[in-house]
C-alpha cells in the first residue's frame, strides 16, 4: 500500500512538472508590426494625389537631317574635278572651297565675255564716229539712231555675258570653283578627284547639313494614330546615350500610311547643339499626351503586385501601416494612376515596400 501511494505521488509530481514546462514553452501572442526608427529615417513617404491622366506611347524612329537646313550642291557645268580635300563628316564654313571643275563650258562663258567687251568697244567707236559725221551733216539722223541702237545691243550682250559668267563662278580661265553655300557638316559625298562630270549629270556632288537641329521620324501604327497629336511632348533616347533623354515636340504628322509597312510617320524636331545626335541613329520615342481625365495617382515605387493583385501600403503612423488593395488604371514612368479604397491626401510608403509588405504578412 505504501508503494502504491508513493508511485501516485511521483506520477502527480511528474505531471505537474510537465504542465509547468509546457506553459514555459508556449509562444507569446503576436506582436504588432512597428517600423524601426533606423528604417523610418530613410523611408520615403508620399501622398495620394489627384492628377490629370497622362498617356504615353513608345515608338521607334530614326534620326535624320533637318531638310529645311540642308544644301545639296549640284554641278553647274560639266568637266573634270580636282582639288577635293573635304571628306564625309567634315565641317565646312560658308563659302569654303570644296573643289575645282576644269570646264569647256566655263571657257566658253569667258570667251563670250571677251567677245561682248570687244563688240561694245567697236559699237562705242562707231557711235562716236557717227555723232561727229552727223554734226558735220554727212549722215542722216536715222543712221545715227541705228548706230546708237547697235551700241545698246552690244551693252546688253555684255551685261548678259557678265551675268552668265557670274552665275557660274565668275572665272574667265575655264575653272568653276565649287563652294559651300552654308556652314555645316558634309553628310553626303558623291564625287572624288579626277572624276568627269557629264553635261547630263543630275546627281549632287555634296550634301551639307546644319546639324544644330535634327529631325526624328517615328513610326505610328494604325492602332495608335488617335493617341498622337501635334505639339505632344516627346522624350527621345538612343543606344549611344542610354542615360540621356532628349526633349522635343511632335512638329508634324504626315497624314498618310506607308503602303508597305502600314505605319504613319510623325516628325519630331530636336535641338542638337553638341552634335550628339547623328543622322541614321535609331531612336526610341516616348510621346506624352496629357488628357482632361483625372485620377488618383501615387509614385510607381509605392505599388506592389502579388497574386494578380496590386497593393499600396497606407501609412498612419510608425505602429500603424495598412495593406490596401487597389486597381491600376495605367502607369506613366514614375507615376501610377489607381482607384480603390484610398483617398486623396492619404500617406503611402514609396520605398522598401516589399520588405515592409513581407513583414506585415509574416
Amino acid at each position: 500500500m505504501f508503494k502504491i501511494n508513493f508511485l501516485l505521488v511521483m506520477l502527480g509530481g511528474a505531471l505537474l512538472y510537465s504542465g509547468c514546462k509546457a506553459n514555459d514553452d508556449a509562444p507569446d501572442p503576436k506582436q504588432p508590426f512597428v517600423i524601426a526608427d533606423s528604417l523610418l529615417k530613410t523611408l520615403k513617404i508620399d501622398s495620394v494625389q489627384v492628377c490629370n491622366v497622362v498617356n504615353d506611347l513608345t515608338l521607334t524612329g530614326k534620326v535624320g537631317f533637318n531638310e529645311d537646313k540642308v544644301a545639296r550642291i549640284f554641278p553647274m557645268v560639266s568637266g573634270n574635278i580636282t582639288g577635293i580635300t573635304t571628306q564625309l563628316g567634315d565641317h565646312v564654313d560658308k563659302g569654303q572651297k570644296l573643289g575645282v571643275i576644269r570646264s569647256g563650258e566655263m571657257a566658253g562663258y569667258g570667251n563670250d565675255m571677251v567677245t561682248a567687251k570687244t563688240n561694245l568697244l567697236i559699237a562705242q567707236k562707231n557711235l562716236d564716229a557717227a555723232e561727229d559725221m552727223y554734226k558735220g551733216g554727212l549722215i542722216s539722223q536715222k543712221d545715227l539712231i541705228t548706230t546708237q541702237e547697235m551700241r545698246k545691243q552690244a551693252q546688253s550682250q555684255l551685261t548678259r555675258a557678265g551675268e552668265v559668267l557670274q552665275i557660274n563662278g565668275g572665272k574667265t580661265n575655264g575653272e568653276f570653283v565649287v563652294r559651300a553655300p552654308i556652314s555645316g557638316f558634309v553628310v553626303e559625298k558623291q564625287i572624288n578627284n579626277d572624276m568627269s562630270i557629264r553635261p547630263d549629270n543630275t546627281n549632287d556632288l555634296f550634301t551639307i547639313s546644319d546639324l544644330k537641329e535634327v529631325w526624328v521620324m517615328a513610326n505610328v501604327y494604325e492602332s495608335n494614330i488617335a493617341s498622337v497629336h501635334t505639339g505632344d511632348a516627346v522624350e527621345v533616347t538612343t543606344l549611344s546615350y542610354p542615360g540621356r533623354i532628349f526633349h522635343g515636340k511632335v512638329d508634324k504628322i504626315l497624314n498618310v500610311l506607308d503602303p508597305t509597312n502600314k505605319v504613319m510617320k510623325v516628325r519630331i524636331v530636336l535641338p542638337n547643339a553638341d552634335y550628339a545626335l547623328k543622322p541614321e541613329m535609331f531612336a526610341s520615342v516616348r510621346i506624352i499626351n496629357n488628357t482632361s481625365r483625372q485620377s488618383l495617382c501615387v509614385p510607381s515605387s509605392a505599388v506592389i503586385f502579388e497574386n494578380s493583385q496590386y497593393f499600396v501600403l497606407v501609412y498612419h503612423d510608425q505602429k500603424n501601416v495598412t495593406i490596401m488593395p487597389v486597381q491600376v488604371i495605367s502607369t506613366n514612368g514614375n507615376q501610377t494612376y489607381i482607384s480603390g479604397n484610398v483617398g486623396a491626401g492619404q500617406k503611402v510608403i514609396a520605398s522598401n515596400t516589399v520588405l515592409i509588405y513581407s513583414a506585415l504578412n509574416s
